[in-house]
C-alpha cells in the first residue's frame, strides 16, 4: 500500500505553487481548506464573503482556480459567479454547499463552473478538480449570447 505522505510529496502539482482562493463565510472550513490546499504545494488565500473575494479580484490577485461556497451571508456563490462574468473575469470555480437545493448545481455549472462539491466530500474530489483545472489549462465555458 502506498503511504499517503508519499504519494503527496510526489504528486506535487508543479514547483510554482498555484495560487488558489477559498470563499466561505465559516472560518473552520477555510482553515480545513487551507491547510489540506497547502500540502499539495498551492498557495491559498482566503475570504470571509464573496464581496471580500470580488474586491481581491479587482487588484492584482487573479487566482489560478477559486472554491467558492454557494451559502454565505450578502451576496452568495451563484452572484459571485455572475459579477464574474459580467467583468470578464476567466477563472475557473469549483463551487462547494451542505445544502441540497434543486436546480442550484445546474446553474452553478451552466454558468461555466468546473465542479459542484457537497460537503463533507473528500480530499480527493476537490484536489482532483483543483488538478484538473491545472493540468489542463481548464477555463470557464463561453457563454452563447
Amino acid at each position: 500500500m502506498i503511504n499517503l505522505f508519499l504519494m503527496r510529496r510526489y504528486n506535487r502539482l508543479s514547483d510554482i505553487y498555484p495560487l488558489i482562493h477559498v470563499v466561505d463565510d465559516d472560518p473552520s472550513v477555510c482553515k480545513a481548506l487551507k491547510r489540506l490546499l497547502h500540502s499539495w504545494g498551492m498557495q491559498v488565500f482566503t475570504f470571509a464573503s464573496g464581496e471580500e473575494f470580488l474586491s481581491a479580484m479587482a487588484g492584482s490577485h487573479i487566482p489560478d482556480c477559486s472554491v467558492i461556497d454557494v451559502h454565505m451571508p450578502g451576496m452568495n456563490g451563484l452572484e459571485v459567479q455572475a459579477c464574474m462574468a459580467r467583468a470578464k473575469l476567466d477563472v475557473p470555480l469549483i463551487f462547494m454547499t451542505a445544502h441540497d437545493e434543486a436546480g442550484v448545481e445546474e446553474q452553478a455549472l451552466k454558468g461555466g463552473a468546473v465542479g459542484f462539491l457537497r460537503k463533507p466530500f473528500s480530499d480527493e474530489a476537490l484536489v482532483g478538480l483543483i488538478r484538473l483545472c491545472l493540468n489542463h489549462g481548464f477555463r470557464p465555458m463561453k457563454r452563447c449570447s
